[in-house]
C-alpha cells in the first residue's frame, strides 16, 4: 500500500536483498517515467569501494542519470542520518521537476531515514563508546550481546547481532541514557510531503543463494582482491595499524572484512571467497527479516 498522502507526487523505492537485480529493475522504471535513480545503499555512496559493492556499470550509469553514487570517502563520518538530510534535499529539488522518482537500495536502515526518519538519539558518548569497543576486544562480543538481551530484548531480538556497530550502538544509549534502545525506536514517523510506494523483488531462494555465488566469483575476477589491498592503508590510524577495522566502518563490509582476514593471515585465499559467499547469503537473509514485518511492500517475484 502507498503511504497516505494527498500530495500528486510520487517516490518508488525498489528495494529487496542483495544480488537479485534491484539496479536493473529500477532503471528500467527509471527509464518510462522519465526519472533519474537515487541510490539508496549505504555502500555504494563511497568512492574507494566499486566492485565488492556491485555499483551500477557504466552502460547503467550512462541509461539514465544516478545520485549518491561513490559520492564520499570511506574517511568521512557518513551515517543514515546525513544521507535522510541529503535525500530529502535532492528529493524537495527534483520533485520541482518530477512527478515521479525513483530510489533503489538495499540498506533497510537508509530507506527507514527517508520514509519515516530516524529517532532523536542522544549524541554519541565516545568515551562510553570507546569502552564498549575495549570490552568487545577483551571479552569478546557474547559478552556485549548477552548485556543487551537483559537490559533490552526487544532490540536483541529484533536488530543484526552480528553487526558490532549496531550492538554497540544500541549499548551505549541505553547505558548512557537509561531508556532502552528501542524505546527510542518507537517514536511516531515523521509524515513526508509525497507519498511513498515500496517494490520489493524477491526470487527463489537456492536460485537467490547461486547468483549470490557467482557474482562473488564474478567480483574476484574483475580484481577485489586488488581493490580490497588497495584499501589496506585506511587500516593505519594516526600511524598505528588498526587491523579490527573499527574506526572505519565500511571496510568491515562482506566482501571486503574475509579478503582482509586473508591477507592477515587468517585463512587461505580459497577459505575467504567461500566466507564471502557464505556471509553474504546471511546478509541476504536478514534483510528479508527485517522487511518481513513492513506490509505495505509490494514484492514481486523475479
Amino acid at each position: 500500500m502507498e503511504e497516505e498522502n494527498n500530495s500528486g507526487k510520487l517516490l518508488t523505492i525498489v528495494l529487496g536483498p542483495t544480488a537479485v537485480g534491484k539496479t536493473a529493475h529500477a532503471i528500467d522504471i527509471a527509464q518510462k517515467i522519465g526519472s533519474p535513480v537515487i541510490n539508496c545503499d549505504s555502500r555504494q555512496i563511497f568512492k574507494e569501494m566499486t566492485i565488492g559493492t556491485a555499483v551500477p556499470s557504466r552502460d547503467q550509469l550512462q541509461k539514465v542519470r544516478h545520485y549518491f553514487i561513490q559520492t564520499r570517502s570511506i574517511t568521512e563520518n557518513y551515517a543514515a542520518g546525513q544521507y535522510e538530510i541529503d535525500a530529502l534535499g535532492l528529493l524537495e529539488e527534483l520533485f520541482k521537476t518530477h512527478d515521479h522518482l525513483v530510489m533503489c537500495g538495499g540498506s533497510g536502515l537508509y530507506i527507514d531515514a527517508v520514509c519515516s526518519g530516524l529517532d532523536a538519539f542522544p549524541e554519541p558518548d565516545m568515551e562510553l563508546r570507546a569502552s564498549l569497543n575495549s570490552r568487545m576486544k577483551e571479552e569478546g562480543m557474547d559478552s556485549l550481546r548477552y548485556q543487551l538481551k537483559q537490559l533490552d530484548p526487544v532490540s536483541y531480538d529484533q536488530m543484526d547481532i552480528a553487526n558490532p556497530q549496531r550492538v554497540i550502538r544500541a549499548l551505549e544509549v541505553t547505558l548512557q541514557t537509561g531508556r532502552r534502545y528501542s524505546d527510542w525506536k518507537t517514536d511516531p514517523s515523521k509524515k513526508r510531503p509525497f507519498r511513498i510506494e515500496k517494490t520489493g523483488l524477491w526470487m527463489d531462494r537456492e536460485k537467490l543463494y547461486d547468483r549470490i555465488n557467482r557474482r562473488v566469483d564474478k567480483m574476484m575476477e574483475e580484481g577485489l582482491l586488488d581493490e580490497v589491498k588497495s584499501l589496506d592503508g585506511f587500516r593505519y590510524s594516526d600511524g598505528v595499524f588498526r587491523p579490527d577495522l573499527l574506526h572505519i566502518p565500511p571496510l568491515r563490509t562482506v566482501g571486503y572484512r574475509e579478503l582482509f582476514d586473508y591477507l592477515d593471515g587468517k585463512c587461505s585465499l580459497d577459505e575467504a571467497v567461500e566466507k564471502i559467499k557464505t556471509n553474504t547469503r546471511h546478509y541476504a537473509k536478514r534483510q528479508m527479516s527485517y522487511w518481513g514485518r513492513d506490509r505495505s511492500i509490494k514484492w514481486i517475484t523475479v
